[in-house]
């Protein structure tokens, strides 16, 4: 077992190396030049046409609202990487790593954007009249039948690391927090937890979406209102805060206390990837539930989806990096979700407490969100048939999860979830040239853009 736990971590590493980093952010640089930093220059565009879409509409074709994808996409990326991915990076590679998180954001931005784009563009529907999308159909039926075969890939490596990230790892993790905090044993926990996704996610994206867009706004306010509070009593600190994050991202961070110390590199390679690993930009997870939008447009679902990298990363990932360094507690040799709620206990009065609520309802959020994910993989792979047998499986192993030792699966997960983002990332790259030509179109003027904002 030692051996074959070795060779997982050995091939972890190398999938999640440099190269991949490299074509990650280099992906998301390539489609800023070309969209001529579009989705940076109209960010207030997409709020606005995020505020608009949150109407219920029948004239447009689709499943749920705007609003609701994009909620349900950020259900599955505010989680775990928002409260222990930052922490992580600032433990391995310095306050410097954040800023390294940003680069990855606003580049980012412009990935979801595309994979947006094209998941609307090049969706279908299933026998039952839904309307499906994401990677694995953009593939098909936009660079044609010769290359389906690379997003029958994709949608074997995502099914499958839906159950990891998406389902046990999830499980396990609320497990330990709650007996940690309130005594109550992991089986039971487990019982709970599944017998409330399973009333969930059995009505499908509908339900699924119902409770996204009430849950996730408001687990993000109060967190983001708890970490607010921290860097508004540090307020005088917060521009030294902002330098040392910008400064050490070229300096490095020189050891200090019960820190290890980190080189530029260090705070480069660990903002990349937990930027990454927070906001799934490029991961190919998202369009999926993009591409079920009430829209006629896919740019219009464009600039709504690349909101989703801006909200996780550039203000709630930024969030928790402030609180964590104003605090000063990431010296202390602390890291993962441990180091968040000590700053959040340290600068709040039962500051602590929000972090573990947090880690409780993003992980539920994710879970659901993540069994939608895995649910059109695999339809994609066997058809509508597999869809109800998918649930029942995604309930029993979410209380598996909960009680057992995943180790194992934690680096299986990793490994797929970039095997995953290699086919949507090829795809991108191929089918750039129609989100430019879309996009040119739609702002020009007399394009949609100018068209009278409507609610969708």
């Amino acid at each position: 077992m030692e051996a074959v736990t070795s060779l997982l971590e050995t091939v972890s590493d190398f999938v999640w190396g440099p190269a991949m980093l490299v074509l990650l952010l280099g992906t998301g640089l390539y489609l800023s030049i070309g969209l001529k930093a579009m989705p940076i220059r109209r960010i207030g565009y997409g709020f606005r046409r995020m505020w608009g879409g949150r109407a219920e509409r029948t004239d447009e074709p689709g499943e749920i609202t705007p609003f609701q994808a994009l909620t349900t996409a950020l259900s599955a990326t505010i989680g775990t990487g928002n409260i222990a991915g930052v922490a992580t990076a600032i433990t391995l590679g310095g306050p410097g790593a954040v800023f390294w998180m940003w680069i990855t954001a606003l580049v980012g931005m412009a990935t979801k954007y595309a994979e947006a784009v094209l998941a609307v563009k090049y969706r279908e529907t299933d026998e039952h009249g839904r309307y499906v999308g994401g990677p694995m159909y953009y593939i098909k039926n936009g660079l044609g039948p010769r290359w389906a075969w690379l997003g029958t890939l994709f949608a074997i490596f995502a099914m499958v690391a839906a159950f990891g990230i998406g389902n046990t790892v999830q499980a396990n993790s609320v497990a330990d927090v709650v007996e940690s905090n309130l005594l109550i044993p992991a089986w039971v926990t487990g019982l709970i937890l599944a017998a409330l996704v399973f009333l969930v996610i059995i009505g499908g994206i509908r339900r699924i979406a119902r409770v996204a867009e009430r849950l996730v706004p408001t687990m993000a306010a109060i967190y983001v209102i708890g970490g607010l509070l921290i860097i508004g009593w540090n307020l005088t600190d917060v521009p030294a805060a902002l330098g040392q994050i910008v400064t050490d991202a070229f300096t490095g961070t020189a050891a200090t206390g019960g820190f290890a110390g980190a080189a530029v590199w260090a705070a480069i390679r660990f903002g990349v990837a937990r930027g990454i690993f927070s906001n799934e930009a490029g991961l190919g997870s998202a369009p999926i539930a993009h591409a079920a939008a009430r829209t006629r447009n896919p740019v219009r679902q464009g600039t709504v989806a690349m909101l989703g990298t801006f909200i996780d990363t550039i203000i709630v990932c930024t969030i928790t990096a402030l609180a964590i360094v104003l605090t000063g507690v990431w010296t202390t040799g602390e890291t993962g979700a441990s180091l968040t709620s000590m700053a959040f206990g340290e600068g709040v009065p039962g500051g602590n407490w929000i972090v573990t609520v947090g880690m409780i309802l993003f992980a539920f959020t994710t879970i659901v969100a993540w069994s939608y994910y895995g649910e059109r993989c695999a339809a994609f792979l066997f058809g509508a048939r597999v869809i109800t047998p998918y649930r029942y499986l995604w309930v029993v192993l979410l209380f598996v999860g909960a009680i057992a030792e995943l180790g194992l699966v934690w680096i299986v997960a990793d490994i797929l979830n970039a095997l995953m983002a290699i086919p949507n990332l090829i795809a991108l790259l191929a089918l750039s040239g129609t989100v430019f030509a879309i996009t040119r179109s739609y702002f020009a003027p007399g394009g949609g853009s100018e068209e009278p904002q409507r609610t969708e």
